[in-house]
């Protein structure tokens, strides 16, 4: 994992964020470092930056490249859901501001054996958190065909989610990602599978999701993160698809306008008062420029706000 990837919007992502000399920042996604790296060049030694992640090898191999910055880097391995908690083993109560770029990171799409692509045939594991128990093998061979089919239609917006349930179930056990994606190509109609991504992108990315509990865990990461912005503080988060990019959209939404009163009440009685401002009235997407460069970026999208 080399400072070679790339990170997605970045030069956006540094604009929205705005790091400040001596601040303290954190990101809760870090990945191969790309962003965690930019913000370090800008707080200087007497900032600090904390990469939360929750994978090990992230935060070991991270670490290595980022030792540079010294005292002002701090890893952890973890949830960013639990960032308040995390932070306060630390003394820390208040940050300037935070970022996190969600969904699958570059190594561990390229880390094969981690079973996050179907493009090998590896056993299923698709866990973020390596020391976790529950993982895509234990998922696939233990979920009814109507726990399997509810996450294919909500997490993947699979349309056959249904008939690929139904296979799954009636070939297990089901032991690789080479395995389950025959099963998927069995199960989806030829006609279905002509002319659009792969026919098993859906339903993969809806294991990893339920696996990784990414969606949950991803509504609670927001609201601590507001929660922990100093006034003005900002935070970003870049999604990759529609379902994390809802999320993001309706939290910011709730917290830059909480008011319950009904529509009606010429004044507001709730007592609510907006915690936010949204700094991105449409998501930013990435340039044309830096979609040839990195085609992984292609659906990203990155939403800001700031605290009131």
């Amino acid at each position: 994992m080399d400072f070679h990837h790339i990170p997605v919007l970045l030069k956006e992502t540094i604009e929205y964020l705005k790091p400040v000399y001596g601040g303290i920042y954190v990101d809760g996604t870090l990945g191969g470092g790309g962003h965690s790296l930019e913000i370090l060049k800008r707080i200087g030694p007497e900032g600090k930056l904390i990469g939360i992640d929750r994978d090990p090898t992230a935060i070991k191999t991270t670490s290595e490249k980022l030792k540079d910055f010294k005292d002002a880097f701090i890893p952890v391995h973890g949830n960013n859901a639990d960032v308040i908690d995390l932070l306060d083993e630390m003394n820390i109560d208040h940050i300037d501001g935070m970022i996190m770029d969600l969904g699958v990171s570059s190594h561990q799409f390229d880390e094969t054996d981690r079973g996050f692509t179907y493009r090998e045939d590896v056993r299923l594991d698709m866990r973020m958190d390596t020391s976790q128990d529950f993982s895509a093998y234990d998922l696939v061979n233990s979920y009814s065909v109507e726990d399997l089919s509810r996450i294919f239609w909500t997490y993947g917006e699979e349309r056959w989610a249904k008939r690929i349930a139904e296979f799954v179930v009636k070939n297990r056990p089901v032991e690789t990602t080479g395995q389950l994606v025959e099963i998927i190509k069995a199960a989806v109609p030829a006609s279905a599978r002509q002319g659009g991504p792969h026919p098993a992108r859906r339903v993969f990315q809806a294991i990893r999701i339920e696996v990784n509990n990414e969606l949950a865990s991803l509504e609670k990461a927001i609201e601590n993160a507001i929660r922990l912005l100093k006034p003005n503080g900002r935070l970003c988060i870049i999604s990759f698809h529609s379902l994390e990019d809802r999320i993001v959209k309706q939290s910011f939404k709730r917290e830059s306008n909480p008011c319950t009163c009904p529509k009606d009440l010429p004044v507001c009685i709730c007592g609510k008062r907006p915690q936010i401002k949204i700094l991105t009235r449409r998501p930013v997407i990435p340039s044309l420029e830096e979609i040839e460069v990195n085609p992984r970026s292609r659906s990203a999208k990155l939403r800001a706000c700031k605290k009131l």
